[in-house]
């Protein structure tokens, strides 16, 4: 490559703004010993010459690569997709740059070969949304070239791996005891699928504020999180006796629950009420708008990153759990007897 075709290195920058390329590196990591007119000049060069930074030569020299892996399994599901969205975000405003990998089946062998491609790529940590049982077992057997936090509520970390969630049985309480409060006692929740760690925090959640009134315990009744699942339930309620209120155990069901019930002649709230759990876009707008419990997911991938930078940086670093927030809409109201 000739002189001119080449791409600008530090040393140009360097000799445009009449400074050591020592300066010039202070300049690019922010070092506070800069003099504001100095570091005005460095930076006016850089944007003449448009120089980039090098990062791969940068890493042969620091041995960090500033890069964490994202693993995340496959379906298009709304809570794990908004995390990873909040956890690509809060790495870049850390500096770090992110490789998502999402999973077809989450078998063990894919998993494996997953970490192992994001470790080939000189990861210096993973993130894994692991809403499902099996999936948080395959990790902890990989937990040994860097660290792991996981983003699951209601299981045991083991050496290597950390735990970042959202606290699924508090949100589920919020919801049960908020229609609690409204007189209502005969509360049926539709759960997610049995082997996500969300759907079985949400049922403890919501038989805990049953057990803690003295109400009794309905039979739960078993979704898999779609809309579709959520209107087969309204005819299955109706069979069954129509109860006070339904607590689901995401958005999706409870959208589809309101368009059974509405096909039905069942009226939300007058006949029924209804709550939801995530919060997802457009869910003030159903008809009525939802009483939902709110996931903080920017939150929660700002406090994951910041769990994930403090083990690879070799600090002390905790699992977190961060509590969600009610959100009440006309979807609940006050029992009329």
């Amino acid at each position: 490559m000739s002189e001119s075709s080449r791409p600008p290195g530090m040393m140009d920058v360097a000799r445009l703004a009449g400074v050591s390329h020592q300066t010039v590196s202070r300049v690019l990591n922010d070092a506070e010993s800069v003099r504001p007119a100095t570091r005005e000049k460095v930076r006016r060069a850089i944007t003449e010459l448009g120089y980039r930074r090098n990062l791969s030569a940068r890493a042969l020299v620091t041995n960090r690569t500033r890069v964490i892996g994202v693993v995340v399994a496959q379906g298009g599901y709304y809570g794990p997709g908004s995390t990873s969205s909040a956890i690509q975000t809060a790495a870049r405003g850390r500096g770090y740059a992110t490789i998502v990998a999402s999973l077809r089946d989450g078998s063990p062998g894919e998993l494996a070969a997953v970490v192992d491609m994001l470790i080939d790529h000189g990861v210096e940590g993973i993130t894994a949304i692991a809403p499902q049982l099996g999936f948080v077992e395959g990790l902890r057997s990989l937990a040994r070239t860097v660290p792991i936090v996981v983003i699951a509520d209601g299981f045991e970390v083991s050496r290597g791996m950390y735990a970042v969630s959202v606290d699924q049985r508090h949100g589920a309480r919020l919801a049960t005891q908020h229609l609690i409060g409204l007189g209502h006692r005969r509360i049926v929740h539709i759960s997610g699928s049995s082997d996500w760690f969300d759907a079985r925090e949400r049922v403890a959640g919501w038989r805990a504020a049953l057990e803690d009134t003295g109400l009794e315990v309905p039979e739960v009744l078993l979704g898999d999180w779609s809309a579709e699942s959520g209107y087969a339930m309204g005819g299955r309620l109706v069979d069954q006796g129509l109860p006070d209120a339904v607590f689901c155990s995401n958005d999706l069901m409870a959208l589809g629950l309101l368009s059974s019930l509405a096909d039905l002649g069942i009226r939300v709230p007058e006949d029924i009420s209804l709550v939801g759990f995530d919060d997802i876009d457009g869910s003030a707008y159903f008809q009525p708008p939802l009483t939902t419990v709110r996931q903080p997911f920017e939150e929660l991938g700002k406090s994951c990153v910041g769990v994930l930078l403090r083990a690879i940086e070799g600090q002390e670093a905790a699992s977190q759990r961060i509590r969600p927030s009610l959100l009440v809409r006309r979807s609940s109201r006050r029992r009329q007897d």
